[in-house]
């Protein structure tokens, strides 16, 4: 068979793109990584992406830098990576506030949360507590509600940011129980659970990674695990489904991402990096499932997939609730 030149050519530019390729994905990392976190230091995807950072800079001899940039819901931090270049070497580590909630909650961003990322991995996922400072005279979630209704205005729950699964689970508690309590955003877990842990804020909700050192320093009591099925860390903490509440259920997932553009073959090498860490028995063991994680590694199609139907879910929690875009 006679190859004509027009063929020849093409098939000399497809080669040579596929041995371009194999060369940027060989030689990724050849300079420091940069992993932005978009709240503050601390919390749980702060604290599992230094891990995963310590072994990524063992496996590829490059340091890993994570840098916090915290503020306006995570968008601050979020759009270093949307504006950085599209080369691997500027990653986002992110909760789905970032790629979910923010589009409800915002009308101006910086960026499009569909378009400006490529989604590498869901790292883990975490199903909340749903926590209140220790003298708050309720333990459980029906305790709150009765207190709520006695008493309207009186409560206030913290969150890490508009937008936040707190914020969002306790605006769909005070429609469904048509009861009143303040939203006060934090600039991240961590100060949040600061005011809740002194009493500026009664409620919210976090990991079970996230409250074990106030828990153990008897700062904070658990109400409820906001899921269906109880966590294994706590067992004797009932659900919101048996408490009778079965709506109320929340999780928060860790996803990395790139900025869009970022070439395949270098998205490749870091979610193989990343799922290899987690999938090791040893650091899953102490980094994730001690904490109440579960590990998922997944691939971008899979977080792309969880993205879009989260979206619609939390759509529709977003109007039952009343929250307007600011």
């Amino acid at each position: 068979m006679k190859l004509n030149r027009r063929t020849l050519a093409a098939t000399a530019v497809a080669l040579a793109a596929l041995s371009l390729g194999a060369a940027q994905a060989q030689s990724f990392p050849a300079k420091p990584v940069t992993v932005i976190v978009p709240f503050a230091p601390g919390g749980g995807i702060d604290v599992l992406t230094r891990a995963i950072g310590v072994r990524l800079a063992a496996r590829w001899g490059q340091p890993i830098v994570v840098e916090n940039r915290p503020g306006a819901g995570s968008m601050i931090g979020s759009s270093v990576v949307a504006r950085a270049p599209a080369d691997g070497y500027t990653l986002l580590a992110t909760v789905n506030q970032t790629m979910v909630g923010n589009r409800f909650i915002y009308k101006k961003m910086p960026y499009d949360v569909d378009k400006s990322f490529e989604p590498i991995s869901m790292m883990v996922k975490a199903d909340q507590f749903i926590i209140a400072n220790v003298n708050l005279p309720a333990n459980s979630l029906k305790d709150v509600i009765a207190l709520a209704r006695a008493k309207p205005d009186t409560l206030n729950y913290g969150s890490f940011g508009n937008g936040s699964q707190p914020h969002l689970l306790f605006s769909l508690i005070k429609d469904r129980e048509n009861v009143k309590m303040t939203h006060v955003p934090y600039n991240g877990i961590t100060p949040n659970l600061t005011a809740l842990a002194s009493g500026d804020v009664q409620l919210g909700s976090a990991s079970a990674a996230v409250v074990a050192p106030l828990l153990q320093a008897g700062k904070i009591k658990l109400l409820a695990v906001a899921a269906d099925s109880r966590i294994s860390q706590h067992p004797n903490v009932t659900t919101t489904t048996e408490q009778g509440f079965s709506y109320a259920k929340v999780a928060i997932w860790y996803g990395l991402f790139a900025p869009a553009g970022t070439p395949p073959e270098v998205v490749n090498e870091i979610r193989n990096a990343v799922q290899s860490i987690l999938k090791d028995p040893q650091f899953a063991e102490q980094q994730v499932t001690s904490k109440g994680l579960t590990v998922i590694a997944s691939d971008g199609r899979y977080l792309r997939d969880v993205i879009r139907k989260e979206s619609e879910v939390t759509e529709s929690m977003v109007k039952a609730a009343g929250i307007v875009a600011e």
